[in-house]
């Protein structure tokens, strides 16, 4: 009976609640495009003058957390072999503009998407060497989508902070 009552509820949800939940449970293809569609998303609704906000002295603003992905995506598909962009730890303070800070997110997402789908079978259990370790590549697109989807936290909060409601969680008008 509890099963019914939940296959019930679930079969009830409009269809556009689900679109919320878009490539999870779906694997890493799945986790990468659907953490890439909401920090678009989020970047996109963020206002411009917001982008240099941020929560205290020290902490890194919209922009620089933004920056901050873009760069750490570059550089770990670096590890792997794959020739990155010329990207400096500098731009994360430079580059500010939100039409430039998104353009590298998507820039850097893309990157990841298209090396990912570009993998031939085996490479994920190859070795490479970071910070003084060695570890599967498997290892470092891990790291990728964990480290974007622990920064999407911290721009959800500041998002919360500002009165900026992500996009995929507003109320649908019915």
């Amino acid at each position: 009976m509890k099963r019914f009552l939940i296959l019930l509820v679930l079969s009830v949800v409009p269809i556009t609640a689900h679109a919320q939940y878009e490539g999870i449970w779906e694997g890493y293809d799945g986790e990468l495009t659907h953490v890439t569609k909401q920090l678009i998303e989020l970047a996109e609704a963020t206002p411009a003058d917001k982008f240099a906000w941020r929560p205290g002295p020290g902490v890194r603003s919209f922009s620089e957390v933004y920056m901050h992905i873009a760069i750490a995506n570059f550089y770990l598909l670096s590890t792997t072999g794959l020739k990155e962009p010329e990207v400096t730890l500098e731009m994360e303070k430079t580059v500010t503009a939100k039409a430039d800070v998104i353009d590298w997110l998507k820039r850097s997402l893309e990157a990841v998407k298209t090396a990912r789908a570009g993998l031939k079978p085996g490479d994920l259990e190859r070795k490479v060497k970071i910070q003084g370790k060695v570890v599967p590549v498997d290892g470092i697109y891990l790291r990728i989508i964990i480290h974007n989807n622990e920064h999407m936290g911290q721009l959800i909060a500041y998002s919360r902070v500002n009165g900026i409601v992500p996009p995929w969680s507003r109320t649908k008008p019915e």
